[in-house]
């Protein structure tokens, strides 16, 4: 099972929701997202907020380094990046079954928020869970496997694509991309744009991301 980082309920009680966070391409579980969850805490104190490790070690700097990722990006052809996501599906699928048994949640308890390669991940595994979760948070991500996604669909996750719009790492065009392809294959999809912003997250996209979970819990 994936390494995992967790900030308990606030109100100290049994989770009542789990918000997963799924990092970017060479960060860690208790890296920055988590910090995400420090902020939306005051908001959903019954929630869990918990960021697991990527299966993998970062292949583009020294193993000293330390980081993790959810599949190699040494090559950027779309074929080569689907083909990593197919990869890493059946952790973070397995992750998800693990957080939901161990805190006794159904899946509408649960909701996944990718950063970059997290959300890559996060927009490829939902919609083919038979139970949908309550809904996915895309930040600075883009959509792989979207052509054989209507086909492959089991449920319907409301979902939100955050995207900058001066990323210089994912263009900000891939949201379009990404929307068309979600809507195409029946999705439900609200997309935000930050203004000057590059391949991050800021105020606003954090603010958006917790209305979005509020409205779906």
């Amino acid at each position: 099972m994936l390494k995992d980082y967790c900030l308990l309920p606030l109100n100290k009680g049994k989770p009542e929701q789990a918000v997963i966070f799924l990092h970017g391409l060479g960060d860690r579980g208790d890296g920055g997202l988590l910090n995400i969850g420090k902020i939306w805490q005051r908001a959903l104190p019954g929630a869990e907020f918990i960021c697991p490790d990527a299966p993998f070690v970062y292949d583009m700097a020294p193993v000293s380094f330390g980081g993790r990722q959810w599949f190699s990006m040494q090559n950027f052809a779309p074929e080569q990046i689907e083909e990593g996501v197919q990869q890493a599906a059946p952790f973070l699928d397995g992750y998800i079954d693990h957080v939901m048994k161990t805190r006794e949640l159904p899946a509408e308890k649960i909701a996944l928020v990718g950063f970059s390669q997290g959300s890559m991940m996060a927009l490829y595994v939902a919609p083919r869970r038979e139970q949908p979760v309550a809904s996915v948070i895309g930040y600075s991500g883009m959509l792989r496997g979207g052509d054989k996604l209507k086909a492959e669909k089991k449920s319907s996750p409301p979902i939100l694509l955050v995207h900058g719009a001066f990323d210089e790492v994912v263009p900000y065009g891939k949201m379009g991309e990404a929307a068309k392809g979600l809507k195409k294959a029946g999705l439900s999809v609200t997309t935000v744009t930050c203004p000057e912003l590059g391949h991050s997250i800021d105020d606003r996209g954090i603010l958006e991301g917790l209305k979005f979970l509020q409205a779906h819990f």
